[in-house]
C-alpha cells in the first residue's frame, strides 16, 4: 500500500492516521510533470502528509498558469521528494522563463503574493518553511519543508 492514510490508534481520525507522502504526490505525475522519491513509504500523520501535498498542487497550478518552457510550450515541471532523518523535503522545480528580476519583490509590495503566501503559511502553520528561488531565464524551485514529529 503506497498511499492513503492509516489509523494507527484505531480511533478512525484521519488528521492522526499515518499516511505515506509518496501515494499523496506520485499521481500528479504527467506528460510533463516527473516524480521521484524513495522506495520505501514516506510516513506523515495524515494531516501533515496532506496540507504538504495541496502546497505542491498550488505550486504546480503556478507552474501550469505561468510558466511557458522553451518554444512557448507548457513548462515541464520535477517533482523531488526527500525522506530525511530530522525532516521531509520535497522540491518543485520548472523549465519556465523564471521570475524577472524585482518582480517578486514588486507582486509582494502589491499584495499580489497569493500562491507564495498560501503555500507559505501552509507550512508555517506545520513548523515547516518554504522557499522560493527563481532565476530569470532558468526556471522556479519551490522547496517546502516539514519537520518529523
Amino acid at each position: 500500500d503506497s498511499g492513503g492514510a492509516r489509523d494507527s490508534e484505531g480511533s478512525g481520525d484521519a488528521a492522526d492516521a499515518v499516511c505515506d507522502l509518496r501515494g499523496l504526490l506520485s499521481p500528479h505525475a504527467t506528460a510533463r510533470i516527473s516524480y521521484a522519491g524513495p522506495g520505501t513509504p514516506v510516513l506523515l500523520p495524515g494531516r501533515v502528509a496532506g496540507e504538504l501535498a495541496a502546497a505542491v498542487g498550488a505550486a504546480l497550478d503556478n507552474v501550469r498558469r505561468h510558466a511557458r518552457g522553451p518554444g512557448g510550450q507548457e513548462a515541464r515541471a520535477w517533482i523531488l521528494l526527500e525522506d530525511e532523518p530530522g525532516e521531509v523535503v520535497v522540491t518543485v522545480r520548472d523549465n519556465g522563463p523564471g521570475i524577472p528580476a524585482g518582480r517578486l519583490a514588486d507582486a509582494e509590495a502589491e499584495g499580489r503574493m497569493g500562491v507564495a503566501l498560501s503555500i507559505r503559511g501552509r507550512l508555517r502553520e506545520l513548523g515547516g518553511s518554504a522557499e522560493l528561488v527563481s532565476v530569470p531565464g532558468q526556471g522556479t524551485e519551490v522547496e517546502l519543508r516539514v519537520p518529523r514529529t
